[in-house]
C-alpha cells in the first residue's frame, strides 16, 4: 500500500502534531476553568438568595481582588518560568509603608510617592533577580529570604499606623470613574461604553488571531466551538457591564487598571520574543540555552517585572485600606499562587496564561465573597480554599499522566 504525503508548508514544519494537540489541550483546559468560574458564581448566586451578584457586590468584589489579580499576573509568569516568588506579601507591606511615609511625612505629592513606590518595587525586584538570575541561589531560597527581610524592614518602617491620605490617592482603589455622559435609564453610560468598546476589541483580537492561523494552515478550532466562546465573551462581558452601571459608582478605577495590565501582559506573553522565551525556559531551559536564549537575562527581568508589579499591588492596597500597616500582605503570596494554579498553570513549568491566572483569582473572590455572605467561618473558608487548590493541582497532573500515556 502506498501513501501520499502532502508537504508541509513552512508555518506547519514549524509546529509539530504535538505542540498542536498541547495547543488545543490547553484551551479546552481555559474553557474548563471558565466553565468552573460559572458553575461557582451560579451556585454561590443561588445559596445566597441573589444577593452575590448585586451591583454593589460586584464593584466590591473587583475592588477587594484586584490586588491578587495584580500579583498573580506577575506571579503566572514566575511560575511559567520554573521559578516561585513567596516574598510579594512583604514586598507589599514595605512599599506600601514607603509610599505612605513618603506622602504623610516627606510631603510629596500623591502621584510622585505612587510613581517612587513602583519604581522601588521594580529595584526591590532587580535585587532579588540578581541572585537568582547571576549568582545561581534558587528563586525559593532567595524570596524566602526576601520576605523575611522586607517583612522586617515594614515593621520598622511602620512602627504605628500611617492614615491621613490625599482624596485621589484613596480613589485609586475605592473610586469610580466619573460619569460625565450621564444615565441611560439607571445605567451608567460611561461603563456601558466602555463594556461595548472592552467587546468589540476582544472579539476583534479573537477573529484576526483565528484568521492568521487559517492562513499560514495552522489549527484552529472548530467554527462551532469558535462561535460559543465569541459569544460567551460577547454574554460574559455584556452581564459584567450591565451589573456595574447599576452600582453606586459604575466602573471601578481600579478595574481599568488592572485590565490594561492584562491587556499588555496578555500581549508580552503570546506575542513577544521575550514571552516566548519565558515558555521556552520553564518547558526545557537546556533547549533553550542550546536555542541561544539568555536565560539569566529572562529570570533577571522576570523578577524585576514581579517586584514593579508588587509595587502597583502595595499602591492599590494602601489605597483600599486607607492606610499603612506593617501586617499588610500577610499571605499574599499565597493568593497569588493559589490564584495561577487554580488558573491552570502547572507546578513543572512551560505552562499557564494570564487570563488562567485572572480567572483563579476570581474564582478565590467569589468563593470568600460568597463564603462571608454566607456567614461562614474565615477559618472554614481557608480551608475550602485549600481544597479548592489542592484539587486543581491533582486534576492538572491527573490530566498530564492520561496525555502522557495515550502517547
Amino acid at each position: 500500500m502506498s501513501t501520499t504525503m502532502t508537504p508541509e508548508t513552512p508555518a506547519q514544519a514549524r509546529v509539530s502534531p504535538l505542540a498542536r494537540l498541547q495547543g488545543m489541550g490547553g484551551n479546552m483546559r481555559q474553557y474548563g476553568i471558565f466553565g468552573a468560574l460559572v458553575v461557582i458564581v451560579a451556585l454561590f448566586q443561588v445559596l445566597t438568595d441573589g444577593k452575590l451578584l448585586l451591583p454593589n457586590n460586584v464593584a466590591s468584589l473587583i475592588q477587594q481582588n484586584a490586588y491578587v489579580m495584580i500579583l498573580a499576573i506577575g506571579m503566572v509568569m514566575v511560575i511559567v518560568a520554573g521559578h516561585i516568588d513567596l516574598s510579594v506579601g512583604s514586598q507589599v507591606a514595605f512599599i506600601g509603608g514607603l509610599v505612605a511615609l513618603m506622602m504623610k511625612d516627606m510631603g510629596l505629592p500623591w502621584l510622585v510617592a505612587v510613581l517612587l513606590g513602583v519604581a522601588i518595587g521594580a529595584v526591590v525586584g532587580a535585587w532579588q533577580g540578581f541572585w537568582i538570575a547571576y549568582i545561581g541561589i534558587p528563586a525559593f531560597i532567595v524570596t524566602l529570604a526576601g520576605m523575611l527581610i522586607f517583612r522586617g524592614f515594614a515593621i520598622l518602617l511602620v512602627g504605628v499606623t500611617v492614615a491621613g491620605f490625599p482624596a485621589p490617592f484613596i480613589d485609586i482603589s475605592g473610586g469610580s470613574i466619573p460619569n460625565f455622559l450621564g444615565f441611560a435609564g439607571n445605567a451608567d453610560a460611561v461603563t456601558l461604553v466602555l463594556g461595548a468598546i472592552v467587546i468589540a476589541a476582544l472579539v476583534g483580537s479573537q477573529v484576526r488571531a483565528r484568521s492568521v492561523l487559517k492562513k499560514h494552515d495552522l489549527k484552529t478550532e472548530a467554527v462551532p466551538l469558535f462561535l460559543t466562546k465569541v459569544v460567551l465573551i460577547t454574554v460574559g462581558i455584556g452581564a459584567v457591564t450591565w451589573v456595574l452601571s447599576q452600582s453606586a459608582g459604575g466602573t471601578p478605577i481600579v478595574l481599568v487598571i488592572v485590565g490594561a495590565l492584562i491587556l499588555a501582559y496578555t500581549f508580552l506573553m503570546g506575542r513577544t520574543v521575550f514571552g516566548r522565551h519565558i515558555y521556552a525556559i520553564g518547558g526545557n531551559v537546556q533547549a533553550a540555552v542550546l536555542s541561544g536564549v539568555n536565560t539569566r537575562n529572562v529570570n533577571f527581568w522576570i523578577f524585576v517585572n514581579m517586584g514593579f508589579l508588587a509595587g502597583v499591588a502595595s499602591v492599590v492596597v494602601t489605597s483600599r485600606a486607607g492606610a499603612a500597616v506593617a501586617a499588610a500582605g500577610q499571605n499574599y503570596e499565597l493568593d497569588a499562587i493559589a490564584a495561577c494554579f487554580i488558573g491552570g498553570a502547572a507546578v513543572t513549568g512551560g505552562v499557564g496564561r494570564i487570563s488562567g491566572a485572572i480567572i483563579g483569582a476570581l474564582i478565590m473572590g467569589v468563593l470568600n465573597m460568597g463564603l462571608s455572605i454566607l456567614s461562614v467561618d474565615p477559618a472554614v473558608q481557608q480551608a475550602i480554599k485549600g481544597f479548592v487548590l489542592l484539587l486543581a493541582v491533582a486534576f492538572d497532573l491527573i490530566n498530564k499522566r492520561r496525555a502522557g500515556g495515550s502517547r
